[in-house]
């Protein structure tokens, strides 16, 4: 498959892997100057690119860095974000500081990662009732222990 990307702004960076079997590409901040995120603040990061695949059958899941989520307590606002694939759009992400002390962003710096995934589209339909399963309404915990 291919990935198109469009700079949207001079200074973005074209997303690409780590290395030849990392699973996401790396999506690079497009700030003109560092942005400091307090503890507990959220901040919309944008990343000055636009994509478009080459299928419409995928959607590109976005991540935080793990080494800033272990390292920082940054993660998405929104836990996963997701670009549809008909979305033209710029890239931007909302990262929230759980940490412990204020995380600021440099100009270019990688700090999330774009996935792309196989999406399946169901048929939708109305039921009056669903199949009975051995779960049932078992909710959260209701295997086992939490």
């Amino acid at each position: 498959m291919v990935l198109k990307f469009k700079k949207l702004r001079e200074n973005a960076v074209i997303p690409r892997p780590a290395t030849s079997q990392s699973a996401g590409l790396d999506l690079c901040a497009c700030i003109d100057e560092p942005l400091t995120l307090h503890v507990g603040e959220i901040a919309t990061i944008p990343c000055g690119i636009a994509c478009c695949p080459d299928r419409q059958d995928v959607a590109l899941l976005v991540f935080v860095r793990s080494s800033l989520g272990r390292k920082h307590g940054l993660t998405l606002a929104n836990s996963v974000g997701v670009v549809d694939s008909d979305y033209r759009g710029e890239i931007m992400v909302p990262i929230i500081n759980h940490g412990a002390s204020d995380y600021t962003f440099e100009p270019g710096e990688r700090f999330a990662q774009l996935v792309v995934t196989p999406v399946i589209f169901p048929e939708i339909e109305q039921a009056q009732e669903l199949p009975e399963s051995d779960r049932g309404m078992g909710g959260f915990g209701s295997t086992g222990r939490l």
